[in-house]
């Protein structure tokens, strides 16, 4: 007789993957929270979500790479939105306390005119010259005035490029201004360009950890921050500065 073969034990079970659900949901709305920071109310919203969803996944001990990724991307899009939201407030509380002053009127003081001595000659009537006034210079139009004040918001709050800010102002899903508004507001306010893409180069080092290179990119993007490639070099140039 054969020896009995020894029995062979069952391979153990292997171990469980963890889920990375809510990790990577919260990786993903963190990203959507990010880019819509710009939209008052809304961008907030999502941020909010995307920053319950990375505590839930922490809790649960999910990926904690996209967890806090999701987390942080969703903290600024939140705080973002809401600084949008305050600004937004505050300028329409200016808008409509602006009231037009009025004109005071101009009152000529004619001064005495001296008797002339009589002459043998008949006086003849003297010719009454009319005052012509300079035509005054054509008002701003008041939608001009409120793109204005917006652009200048956008510049020093957000650090927005010109093509940007022309953007957010005519976009219907933006502000809404009227082309020739958000030209006028382009043109004509006070920001220092350069100045503004060096502070975006240097929030996307400091938040992000983007190389030189991908800054570059990010800044002169149309998907991006739209700035010239003369504006990026500047940044680049003076990121370490």
């Amino acid at each position: 007789m054969y020896p009995a073969a020894p029995a062979t034990l069952p391979a153990p079970p292997a171990p469980a993957k963890k889920a990375a659900g809510l990790a990577l949901a919260a990786l993903i709305v963190g990203i959507i929270a990010f880019i819509l920071g710009w939209i008052p109310v809304f961008g907030a919203l999502v941020g909010i979500v995307a920053v319950i969803l990375g505590i839930l996944a922490l809790r649960k001990h999910q990926s904690k790479g996209k967890a806090l990724t999701g987390v942080i991307l969703g903290g600024i899009g939140a705080l973002t939105s809401l600084g949008m939201l305050i600004a937004s407030i505050a300028l329409v509380g200016a808008t409509s306390d602006m009231t037009t002053g009025a004109v005071p009127a101009v009152t000529s003081t004619a001064e005495p005119v001296a008797e002339a001595e009589p002459s043998a000659e008949p006086v003849a009537e003297a010719a009454v010259e009319e005052v012509v006034s300079e035509p005054e210079a054509p008002a701003v139009p008041a939608e001009y005035k409120s793109a204005l004040k917006k652009a200048e918001s956008y510049s020093s709050m957000m650090n927005m490029s010109k093509l940007g800010v022309f953007d957010q102002l005519t976009s219907e899903y933006g502000e809404q201004f009227s082309v020739e508004a958000g030209q006028f507001a382009v043109d004509n306010v006070q920001a220092d360009w350069p100045a503004n893409a060096l502070a975006k180069a240097k929030s996307y080092q400091e938040t992000m950890d983007m190389s030189p290179a991908a800054i570059h990119d990010q800044l002169i993007s149309e998907f991006g921050e739209q700035f010239t490639v003369a504006e990026a070099d500047y940044a680049m140039a003076n990121l370490n500065n």
